[in-house]
């Protein structure tokens, strides 16, 4: 597999446009040869993998290509990953490209949903070294229908190389709309030849709630929120080139298992205890990994604080741990191909549409039957900090962290409802997640440089156990603070 960012931008061009001469300013305009391009799109029926922005393809000479969303920068730029992978047979799609839009499409079949023939006329620039810098294209498809053409439409494309400025772009675009090409119109090929269809969104909707709401659409919300991250960042954690992705599917199924827990009183019991346990399930294997990678890029961060003499063996010792990542993440990526894992998926975006909230709660007004569900967790987090107070160990440390999170992600799911004090009361929650999670993570780097000081790099691991000793000093120093704020009664929503 090869992975391109795309960086582009598309023009609707007139009848009769022709390219201007787009040479100039030290750059080289190079005609490329003609060519002729026949791809097939691969999608559910209900196209699950157009509608979350994303596309599967097969093109004869270039194999199978995965399109994700990507980070734009702006302006006129549509930005997108390509991943592309080997295959000649449009019948065989290899399992590495399935897997990455197996969040979108889960249980469903993949068949062919439209196939594009298109003419393609280009125009490479270069620089004054003879670097590739952009390729200019003019494409003319036919959609097809069976043999026949079913729809036409012509488009113009920009495409800027890596490193090239994203402001090239922009003064390229700006030359094409002085010859006579039309606005920018970033919408891929299969949109177009799809029309309509392909633009109705994922079957996963975030609702924004304003005014009086019922029960069931907060709950239902609080879960579609949480669905839409793991399944966006789903493709990602497959990929593994961002530490992010494995935290933000890792945060989501937290979020969905929280979420059910803050809404018990108000959803079926029997409905959200095996999803519970299934959500802890793919929790752990994505912990694990994520626990692997805060642990090595904090210690990496560490050690760039030793001198230049010991940075050589500081690293020997970090590198150490990226074979539990590997370890971790394999293990990762087999629970993801399992069964059980789309079955999850499933479930999930069910409960996103439909959550089993009980009869008697499902129409009632939210800020009426759920101004209690901070009652437990906030309860839970107070005797949790007595026990601080009272023997401040470690592990009592880290269990208030536990009860702290609880009570942001009960508060975060019924901010829509109760407003900014909510909000407030949330953020101060964070703050106090924070600081005594930095003072666990310190305490398991500590922890695990206490056990490296036995073997052949002892002295840098010693070094930046020092290092821990102090951060973990520092947290039990700031923690009071931050629940002296979160504290205050007049955050307390839902009394």
């Amino acid at each position: 597999m090869s992975v391109n960012l795309e960086r582009e931008a598309k023009l609707q061009v007139p009848v009769g446009f022709r390219l201007p001469d787009l040479g100039g300013d030290g750059l080289e305009a190079v005609a490329r040869p003609a060519e002729r391009l026949v791809t097939t799109y691969v999608d559910t029926p209900d196209l699950r993998i157009a509608r979350w922005g994303s596309s599967l393809r097969h093109r004869k000479g270039e194999g199978w290509t995965v399109k994700l969303p990507a980070a734009g920068e702006g302006g006129s730029l549509l930005s997108r990953k390509e991943h592309v992978f080997d295959g000649e047979d449009p019948r065989k799609l290899p399992v590495a490209a399935a897997d990455l839009v197996r969040a979108f499409v889960r249980a469903a079949e993949l068949a062919p949903v439209a196939r594009l023939q298109t003419k393609r006329t280009a125009v490479e620039l270069k620089d004054e070294l003879g670097r590739s810098v952009a390729q200019i294209t003019d494409d003319e498809v036919s959609v097809m229908d069976g043999r026949r053409v079913g729809a036409r439409f012509r488009e113009v494309e920009v495409e800027l190389d890596p490193g090239t400025p994203a402001d090239v772009a922009e003064a390229l675009v700006a030359r094409l709309r002085e010859a006579g090409a039309g606005d920018v119109e970033n919408v891929s090929k299969l949109r177009r030849a799809l029309g309509p269809a392909a633009e109705e969104g994922p079957d996963v909707v975030i609702d924004e709630l304003e005014g009086d709401v019922t029960v069931v659409r907060v709950v239902r919300r609080a879960l579609a929120a949480s669905a839409v991250r793991l399944i966006v960042h789903d493709p990602g954690v497959r990929v593994g080139d961002d530490p992010e992705d494995v935290h933000q599917a890792r945060v989501a199924t937290r979020r969905l298992r929280s979420d059910l827990r803050t809404f018990r009183d108000v959803v079926d019991a029997e409905w959200a205890g095996p999803l519970r346990d299934e959500l802890k399930w793919l929790g752990a294997a994505l912990g694990d990994v994520r626990d692997a990678e805060v642990l090595r890029d904090r210690l990496r961060s560490r050690a760039s604080r030793l001198p230049d003499a010991d940075q050589f063996e500081a690293d020997a010792l970090v590198d150490g741990l990226d074979a539990r990542r590997v370890e971790t993440r394999d293990a990762l990526l087999g629970s993801m191909r399992e069964p059980r894992y789309v079955e999850l998926l499933d479930s999930i975006v069910d409960a996103a549409h439909d959550p089993r909230v009980v009869d008697e709660a499902a129409s009632s007004p939210a800020r009426e039957l759920l101004a209690p569900v901070l009652e437990r967790p906030w309860k839970h987090l107070e005797t949790a900090i007595e026990h601080v107070v009272s023997d401040p160990t470690d592990e009592a440390l880290h269990a208030a962290r536990i009860r702290a999170k609880r009570v942001r992600y009960a508060a975060e799911a019924v901010a829509p409802v109760f407003g900014k004090t909510a909000g407030k009361f949330a953020e101060a929650a964070a703050d106090l997640q924070d600081v005594l999670g930095e003072h666990q993570d310190a305490v398991v780097a500590g922890a695990w440089l206490r056990e490296a000081r036995t073997g052949e790099h002892a002295f840098v691991a010693g070094a930046l156990a020092g290092f821990e000793t102090q951060a973990a000093r520092e947290a039990r120093d700031e923690w009071p603070e931050a629940w002296k704020a979160l504290s205050r009664k007049k955050l307390r929503f839902w009394t």
